[in-house]
C-alpha cells in the first residue's frame, strides 16, 4: 500500500483510535501499577491473533505476530504509565482518578502501537517477527531496565528496536530525530546533612545545616559553569530543601534532593565525583555530618547511525522530505536509553502540535495528547515493519 492509501486508511481508522486513547486517558495508572491499561492491551492484542506474554515487570505485554518465514526480528516499543498530577484540562475524558494523569501522551503513544497491531494482523504485508514491547513505569521507575534484566530480549530476540515519543512545539505532520546521543542521562542525589539544633535566640549552641544547605545550592552551578567545557552540555538542578518546621528552632537536619543530567557518559561521571567532593568539603567546613546517596537512573540516550538513518527514511517515503528534520539534542532522559543499550535501533518523535493545537509542554496538568496525531503514527509504525521485516 503506498503511503497516501495507508494514511488515508488510517483516517477511516481514527474515530475507533480516538475513544481508545481517550478511554486510556480517562483511567491513568502509575509506574507498575497499570492494571487495568495491561488487560486491556493484552485483551486487544489477543483477539487481533497475536501471541501474548504477560509479567515482564510485572505489568508490561509483549504481543508477537509471525508472518512467512523471515529470519529477522523487529521490536516496537510503547510506554503506557501516568503521572501524579492532578488534571486541568477540563476535557470530557479528563482523568477520573484525582492526583494521577496521562500528562506526557503515553496514552497516545499506546493507542498508536495498538491501531498499527490491529492493521497489521488484518494485511500483514511483513515477512518475519514483529515484538510489540507495552512497557509499564517510564516515568523516573526504569521500566525498560526491569523488563530488559528479567529476560526481555533473550525471550523475545529482536535485531532492533524502535520507540517514539509525542513532540508537543513540532506541527502535527512532522517528524524528527537525531542521531547519536538524542537524549541526556539522569541522575538523582539525596543529600542529607545533620547537625546540631538549638533554639533560634542562641544558634551558637547548635550546629546549623541551613547555612550549608545555602553554600551548597549556590555553589553546585560552579561544577557546570566553571568544570565542564562549554561545548558540552549538563544540568544540575537542587530541586527540593527540606528543613525545619517553625521560626525559632535552628533545625538538626537539612535534606536537598538534587537532579544531574549530562549528554557525555564522561561529563557524567566527571560530575558525580565532583558533586560529592564538593559536598563533603562544603559540610565538613560547617561541622556537620553528612550522607549522600547518588543514583544513576537513566544512561544517555544514543540513537545509532544505521538505525536512525532508517528510522528516518521511513519517515520521509510517508510525510515526505521536508516534513522530517534533524531534533537538535535535549537535556529531557527517557528510559528507552536502556534498550538501545542492549539492541540497536532509534528513538524518534512525532509532532504534536503548536500554540494551541497541542503544544502545551509535557508534564503540565494542562497537557493533553493531540488525536490528530494518531493515525500517523500508527502509519508510521505499520511503514517501519513493512520496511524492516522483508
Amino acid at each position: 500500500m503506498d503511503p497516501t492509501a495507508l494514511l488515508d486508511h488510517m483516517q477511516l481508522l481514527a474515530p475507533e483510535m480516538v475513544a481508545l486513547r481517550r478511554q486510556i486517558h480517562a483511567n491513568p495508572e502509575l509506574a507498575f501499577q497499570e492494571h487495568q491499561t495491561s488487560d486491556l492491551v493484552a485483551g486487544k492484542l489477543a483477539a487481533w491473533g497475536y501471541e501474548v506474554h504477560r509479567g515482564l515487570a510485572g505489568t508490561g505485554v509483549v504481543g508477537t505476530l509471525r508472518e512467512g518465514t523471515g529470519a529477522r526480528r523487529l521490536g516496537i516499543r510503547a510506554d503506557m504509565d501516568a503521572l501524579p498530577i492532578v488534571e486541568a484540562t477540563g476535557h470530557p475524558w479528563a482523568s477520573r482518578r484525582i492526583g494521577c494523569m496521562h500528562a506526557c501522551g503515553h496514552d497516545g503513544h499506546t493507542a498508536m502501537l495498538l491501531c498499527a497491531a490491529r492493521y497489521l494482523s488484518e494485511h500483514r504485508g511483513f515477512d518475519g517477527t514483529l515484538n510489540l514491547i507495552f512497557q509499564p513505569a517510564e516515568e523516573n521507575e526504569g521500566g525498560a531496565r526491569h523488563m530488559i534484566e528479567q529476560g526481555l530480549f533473550e525471550r523475545f530476540p529482536c535485531d532492533a528496536v524502535f520507540a517514539l515519543h509525542n513532540g508537543p512545539g513540532i506541527p502535527v505532520g512532522q517528524m524528527a530525530m537525531r542521531t547519536g546521543p538524542a537524549m541526556a542521562s539522569f541522575d538523582r542525589v539525596t543529600v542529607t546533612l545533620t547537625g546540631v539544633s538549638a533554639h533560634g535566640a542562641m544558634p551558637h549552641h547548635g550546629v546549623d545545616p541551613m547555612q550549608c544547605a545555602a553554600s551548597i545550592v549556590l555553589g553546585l552551578q560552579s561544577l557546570v559553569s566553571r568544570e565542564v567545557s562549554a561545548h558540552q552540555a549538563a544540568v544540575i538542578t537542587v530541586g527540593s530543601v527540606q528543613s525545619g518546621e517553625v521560626y525559632n528552632i535552628v533545625p538538626e537536619q537539612a535534606v536537598l534532593k538534587i537532579g544531574v543530567r549530562a549528554l557525555d557518559p564522561a561529563v557524567r561521571d566527571q560530575i558525580e565525583r565532583r558533586l560529592k567532593a564538593f559536598v563533603h568539603a562544603q559540610a565538613e567546613s560547617y561541622g556537620l555530618k553528612c550522607e549522600i546517596d547518588y543514583r544513576q537512573q537513566y544512561p544517555v540516550l544514543v540513537n545509532p547511525e544505521r538505525e536512525t538513518s532508517f528510522a528516518r527514511q521511513v519517515a520521509i517515503d510517508l510525510l515526505g522530505e521536508d516534513k522530517v528534520f534533524e531534533r537538535p539534542a535535549t537535556m529531557g532522559s527517557e528510559d528507552f536509553a536502556f534498550m538501545l543499550q542492549a539492541r540497536p535501533g532509534a528513538y524518534v518523535v512525532l509532532g504534536n502540535g503548536t500554540g494551541e493545537d497541542g503544544g502545551c509542554m509535557v508534564h503540565n496538568p494542562r497537557y493533553d495528547f493531540n488525536d490528530r496525531a494518531l493515525p500517523l503514527g500508527a502509519s508510521y509504525w505499520v511503514s517501519l515493519a513493512r520496511k524492516f521485516l522483508v
